[in-house]
């Protein structure tokens, strides 16, 4: 078990700040083992020559894009949210829209790919936002207001088929089947 790499997958997928009580128990293992990975991964992250930096805030921990390169990061961002929208942001939306609130790695095992870019566009075009979720482990995602009003629509039941595709046998059975593969 490397910790240090399951640390650096858990800072990259969780896009928010961790706190120091959650990264154990996430990992399952000592405070002082993970407070040593935090500082390996400092070291490796926190130069001139790395584009991602671990920033550290009281007991929350967050990888992040390195602030010396706002500039390069404002000019992809705003070139990522103006346009159209792309074939798989809008099966990604059409998913949201009709399995939602729904996890990253749910939304994943529906569409067969990696789709945290996709997330991020959405939430900066204002389309999908994160969900408050109890557990707080992973976020989930649902569609925003600005969303429906794009749609002319005053709710999700709205959009066509929406009762018999929101609980669809097949995607709720493949769902299952995930969890408990993951289980």
């Amino acid at each position: 078990m490397n910790i240090n790499s399951q640390l650096e997958t858990i800072l990259f997928v969780a896009s928010k700040p961790l706190s120091l009580k959650k990264i154990v128990k996430v990992l399952q293992i000592e405070e002082l083992a993970v407070q040593e990975a935090l500082s390996s991964l400092c070291l490796k992250y926190n130069n001139q020559e790395s584009g991602i930096v671990i920033m550290q805030n009281n007991d929350e921990w967050q990888m992040v894009a390195n602030p010396e390169n706002h500039e390069s990061a404002e000019n992809f961002l705003k070139a990522e949210v103006s346009g159209e929208l792309t074939r798989p942001q809008l099966e990604t939306l059409t998913v949201v829209s009709y399995c939602g609130p729904i996890t990253r790695p749910e939304l994943e095992q529906i569409r067969g790919v990696n789709c945290s870019l996709i997330l991020r566009n959405l939430m900066m075009r204002g389309l999908v936002k994160e969900a408050d979720d109890p557990s707080g482990l992973l976020p989930k995602y649902e569609i925003t207001m600005d969303y429906l009003r794009h749609l002319g629509i005053n709710s999700l039941t709205e959009l066509p088929d929406y009762g018999k595709l929101h609980n669809h046998e097949h995607i709720n059975s493949t769902l299952m089947q995930s969890s408990e593969l993951a289980a």
